[in-house]
C-alpha cells in the first residue's frame, strides 16, 4: 500500500465518522444527568454531655402542614421561564496613507531621461471596512413538573429533580428539571415557581415528526460545523 493511498483511505475514514456524528436524530435533545449528592461542610459538633437527655437526630414535629420537606417527598415546580436577549453591533474603519519623495536635482538641476524625471516618486493607499450584526431571541416556557426530593441539605434546602416524559401523536416530549429549593419559597399548595429554583437546570424537547422538520438537515450541519473550513 501506498503512502498516497494510506492518506486517502485515513481522509475517507475522517469524513465517514463526521458524516456519522452528523446523523443524531434531528431536534433529539439530550437530558441533564442524575444530579449527584451535595457533599455539605459539616460543622464539628461537640460531644453530648453524659446523663443529658439531648440525643441528635430529626426533630420531633407535633404538627405541619403537606409541603415537601423530607427525602422522597414530592414537590410540584411550575415553570414560568421567559427570557428575550438582543444584540446589535456596527463596525466601521476608514484609512488613507500619502507618501511623496520629492524629486532631488544634480548640480542644481533634475535627474531626468527622455524629459521625464525618474527619481522622484509617490504612493497612495485607502481603506474601508464596514460591518454590521444584529441578533435577537425569545424564549418562552409554561408548565408544570413534580419533581422528588433527593437530598435535604443541613440549612434545610432541598435538592429536587424530577422528569416528565409525553408519547404524543407527532413524537416524544422531555420536561426535566433539577435544583436546590428553599422551603421557605414553597406555597401551601406544595409548589414553587421555577425562578425560586436555586442551580437550576431545565430541560425541554423532543424528537419526531415535529422536531425534524423545524431541525437542521445532518449535510447542512456537517457544512456548517469546525470541520469545514469554507
Amino acid at each position: 500500500m501506498t503512502h498516497a493511498s494510506a492518506l486517502l483511505r485515513l481522509s475517507l475514514a475522517a469524513c465517514v465518522v463526521a458524516l456519522l456524528g452528523g446523523c443524531v436524530i434531528a431536534g433529539d435533545v439530550r437530558p441533564y444527568p442524575a444530579m449527584a449528592p451535595i457533599a455539605p461542610i459539616m460543622p464539628q459538633q461537640a460531644a453530648p454531655t453524659a446523663g443529658a437527655i439531648y440525643a441528635a437526630g430529626p426533630g420531633l414535629q407535633l404538627y405541619g402542614d403537606r409541603r415537601a420537606r423530607d427525602v422522597g417527598d414530592l414537590l410540584t415546580i411550575t415553570l414560568l421561564e421567559s427570557t428575550n436577549a438582543s444584540t446589535t453591533a456596527n463596525t466601521k474603519t476608514s484609512k488613507e496613507s500619502n507618501v511623496a519623495i520629492a524629486s532631488p536635482t544634480l548640480f542644481g538641476a533634475p535627474v531626468t531621461l527622455g524629459g521625464k524625471d525618474i527619481l522622484g516618486a509617490s504612493a497612495s493607499g485607502s481603506r474601508d471596512f464596514t460591518g454590521q450584526g444584529n441578533s435577537a431571541q425569545s424564549n418562552r416556557l409554561q408548565g408544570s413538573v413534580t419533581v422528588q426530593v433527593i437530598q435535604r441539605l443541613p440549612n434545610g434546602n432541598l435538592v429536587v429533580q424530577g422528569q416528565k416524559n409525553l408519547r404524543l401523536n407527532q413524537g416524544d416530549e422531555l420536561v426535566q428539571v433539577q435544583g436546590i429549593v428553599r422551603p421557605a419559597d414553597i406555597s401551601p399548595d406544595n409548589s414553587v415557581p421555577s425562578s425560586r429554583v436555586g442551580d437550576a437546570r431545565i430541560v425541554y424537547g423532543g424528537r419526531g415528526p415535529v422536531a425534524q422538520s423545524n431541525a437542521m438537515g445532518w449535510l447542512s450541519r456537517f457544512f456548517n460545523s469546525a470541520l469545514t473550513p469554507f
